[in-house]
């Protein structure tokens, strides 16, 4: 049986992020294809010896990987049929997708640009002398939300959703009854994601339930602020846990009765479905993508971004309403049941590897 060469581009786990954990699950599960051959290319990789050191040494880092990286590329693209590169914004951009989109065309390979980033709109305004053109070098755009669809048309370029799949198997779902003030936060400390925006929200919490419970799990450039902040505000019963692992994560989920999510800029959160998956009502704001994810007063609660008063009092809201937490809690499941599984998602991946789903 001949199979057929797919090679995923994307960033290891060395990176932390979602595009690691969505390339390792998505791998994971086309293993059992057998008649699918799947290697794994890293943006980031790992150099041996004194290369390795100078990994470690700011500007120095980046030239050393780029190069490593191109080299890669020249020797990895040529035995593969399909190139499944995995895309963020901006400079991540040119740096990791552009060299793949670019060489395996002139391979003659069917490249596929998975484009993630909650930020397309602004990249591909700012970018314009640039994005759009390599994007229209890739065979097929794949974009993980209809949201995104929407923004590439707007900028001229045809793009195919293929949705974010959570492996139902590996987080426990559980039915809540009277919800308890035991609140979860899992975004990475970035500006963008605003998760000093919950830290507000559950000072809010806080001052009607004391005995409430905050769970914070990422890590960022925003750490030190964050935890500045949270001291500033007096703030009880908050565990930073840092980045956790998958199977850590689950714990979390299945530890809480509340989600919030606060950011300013996003596609769609891997974190919504896995709370769906497990559960666990959520409180968000309605930034870029969610609405498409989260159906106001069906699946979740939608607030405006920036307001930290009304995502506390969606989450008060929950506590005082047993009624309305479980409501949105079973609708959420069978909307991730319906969309976001292996099952659901899997033969879209193979029209895309094998050339049904676009040019």
């Amino acid at each position: 049986m001949t199979r057929l060469r797919v090679c995923i581009v994307a960033p290891s786990l060395d990176i932390v992020g979602g595009q690691a954990v969505v390339a390792q699950r998505l791998m994971q599960h086309l293993a059992g294809d057998a008649d699918l051959a799947i290697s794994f290319l890293p943006h980031n990789p790992r150099l041996p010896g004194v290369l390795r050191a100078l990994q470690r040494v700011k500007y120095l880092r980046t030239i050393t990987t780029s190069v490593a990286y191109v080299v890669s590329l020249l020797r990895e693209l040529p035995r593969h049929d399909v190139i499944h590169v995995f895309s963020a914004s901006y400079w991540s951009f040119l740096l990791a997708p552009t060299p793949a989109v670019l060489l395996g065309r002139l391979f003659g390979k069917r490249v596929i640009l998975n484009y993630r980033s909650g930020e397309a709109d602004d990249h591909l305004t700012r970018w314009r002398w640039l994005a759009p053109a390599v994007m229209r070098r890739a065979s097929l755009i794949v974009v993980p939300s209809n949201y995104l669809v929407d923004v590439f048309a707007r900028h001229g370029l045809v793009a195919t959703s293929i949705f974010n799949f959570v492996d139902v198997s590996s987080i426990p779902y559980r039915e809540r009854g009277p919800l308890r003030p035991r609140f979860l936060g899992n975004r990475n400390f970035a500006p963008h994601y605003n998760v000093s925006c919950v830290l507000r929200a559950f000072r809010l919490i806080q001052d009607e339930h004391p005995e409430a419970r905050l769970v914070v799990a990422g890590d960022g450039e925003e750490r030190e602020r964050l935890h500045a902040l949270a001291r500033e505000l007096d703030l009880r019963h908050v565990d930073f846990v840092g980045q956790v692992t998958p199977t850590a994560m689950a714990e979390l989920y299945d530890a809480a009765d509340v989600y919030l999510n606060a950011p300013n800029v996003d596609n769609m959160p891997n974190s919504i479905i896995e709370s769906f998956a497990a559960g666990l009502p959520v409180v968000t704001t309605s930034a870029g993508g969610i609405p498409y994810i989260v159906t106001h007063e069906q699946t979740g609660l939608l607030v405006s971004p920036e307001d930290h008063r009304s995502l506390a009092e969606g989450a008060l809201r929950l506590l005082a309403d047993p009624a309305l937490g479980q409501r949105l809690a079973r609708a959420a499941r069978q909307e991730l049941l319906a969309k976001y599984t292996w099952r659901a998602v899997h033969p879209e991946w193979r029209s895309a590897y094998a050339g049904r789903s676009g040019g």
